[in-house]
């Protein structure tokens, strides 16, 4: 069981930028390409939010779509998903299980082993260099 953060509006406000904001607490999405300089060294991407560990830099691929993607989670328990029929599309949206932030979308074409691809907002992102 993962143990949830809780906070207000208020509090996310205080802690997060506008757009970190209005991506993760409000489900909004950045615009494509806005983050071709997230680190490239061996790490882990947490989430802006609670520091909640996502996805691992060795599943982080090339996909260009205009946002990082990665083929899988660094922990399960951590990225939850749901559907999302927003915009007139069926898709489903993924999160993180510890605080709820909206991270982005998954997809069913992405490379091997797992043949999916996680379209995560970069703004949704932290990174933690491994030591």
């Amino acid at each position: 069981m993962v143990e949830k953060v809780i906070k207000s509006d208020a509090d996310w406000r205080e802690q997060l930028t506008d757009e970190q904001f209005r991506v993760t607490r409000q489900h909004g999405t950045e615009r494509p390409g806005s983050h071709e300089d997230l680190p490239r060294d061996p790490g882990t991407f947490t989430c802006i939010c609670c520091g909640a560990p996502l996805f691992e830099q060795d599943t982080k691929f090339e996909s260009h779509c205009g946002w990082p993607a990665f083929y899988a989670p660094a922990d399960k328990d951590m990225v939850g998903m749901s559907r999302d029929n927003s915009l007139g599309m069926q898709r489903i949206e993924v999160h993180c299980n510890r605080c709820d932030a909206h991270l982005g979308h998954v997809f069913p074409d992405g490379p091997q082993p797992t043949g999916l691809r996680y379209c995560i907002n970069g703004v949704a992102l932290a990174f933690q260099p491994k030591d």
